[in-house]
């Protein structure tokens, strides 16, 4: 039992890589010098931004030769959902889905590895307990988790939903794109922040350094600068600003700022849009005069 409580373990947590190669780049450049026993990839691989076809490709390069696993968001869904039957191909819902359209397109209508990711990931900690991963809550890929989240609603997310339920060790998460590391009743929650596209205000790339010593976890969020320049360009080189519609200004302008722009637009243009009455490029054009 002194041996095993004496192991250390290190796990590298990504998410919410976004299309943003270069973001993705300079993290993993930061890896090959922390060199962590794994590597979490906590979705949102692709979509939202320029090269989701180069990201998939690199993340997938990285599973095979390296070991790292990747996990499913709800980007990932989104990108799905043009592959289905019923996906619309013009009208109002579909303008509003343009940018994921974008990217269905980018990975040649081939969703299959996307299909293929698991929901959540579960490790065994050196001392037998578990490390949990997913994308955003056990609840799903939209249930996000924040650092003001009510503690009894954390446990919620972490899929513990009566009190004798054996507690994760440590918890981790994405998809907020805001980064945090808390205690919640003797469970370490962590969100890893996101890689190509926070929205805290800074700019730089955001992961999550796990330690496992002295027979307890241990936390850290690393911020790294890396060439926003080039992602910014990406996002013209690519085509991507002028066929992913007009979501794609807004896009451009939470990378540019790390600041959430969509859900602002959502919550007051989305109904309108859907409902006719007014068209993409009005709705976009009358948030940025706000």
């Amino acid at each position: 039992m002194i041996g095993v409580w004496n192991q250390s373990m290190k796990i590298a947590v990504i998410s919410d890589i976004h299309a943003n190669l270069p973001a993705l780049e300079a993290v993993t450049h930061d890896l090959e010098t922390w060199r962590p026993d794994q590597v979490i990839v906590a979705g949102d691989l692709v979509n939202r931004g320029p090269r989701s076809a180069e990201c998939l490709s690199f993340v997938q390069s990285k599973v095979v030769t390296a070991g790292w696993r990747a996990l499913l968001g709800n980007h990932e869904e989104y990108v799905m959902h043009h592959a289905t039957p019923d996906a619309p191909r013009s009208g109002p819902a579909f303008e509003i889905r343009r940018a994921s359209y974008f990217t269905f397109r980018q990975l040649g209508g081939n969703v299959r590895l996307l299909a293929d990711l698991p929901f959540s990931i579960s490790l065994d900690s050196p001392d037998g307990s578990e490390a949990r991963f997913t994308h955003a809550s056990m609840r799903g890929t939209r249930d996000g988790i924040y650092r003001r989240t009510p503690d009894a609603e954390v446990l919620l997310q972490a899929g513990l939903s009566k009190p004798d339920d054996r507690r994760p060790s440590i918890f981790c998460v994405g998809h907020t794109h805001m980064p945090f590391v808390r205690w919640v009743h003797g469970m370490l929650v962590v969100n890893a922040g996101s890689v190509g596209m926070p929205f805290d205000g800074d700019t730089r790339a955001s992961y999550a350094q796990l330690i496992w010593c002295d027979g307890a976890w241990s936390a850290k969020i690393v911020r790294l600068p890396y060439d926003l320049a080039r992602a910014d360009r990406d996002y013209d080189e690519t085509g991507f600003l002028e066929q992913g519609g007009p979501l794609a200004r807004l896009m451009r302008i939470e990378l540019r700022t790390a600041h959430s722009q969509l859900y602002q637009w959502a919550q007051r243009f989305e109904a309108p849009v859907l409902a006719g009455v007014i068209s993409m490029e009005e709705s976009v054009e009358e948030y940025l005069a706000m």
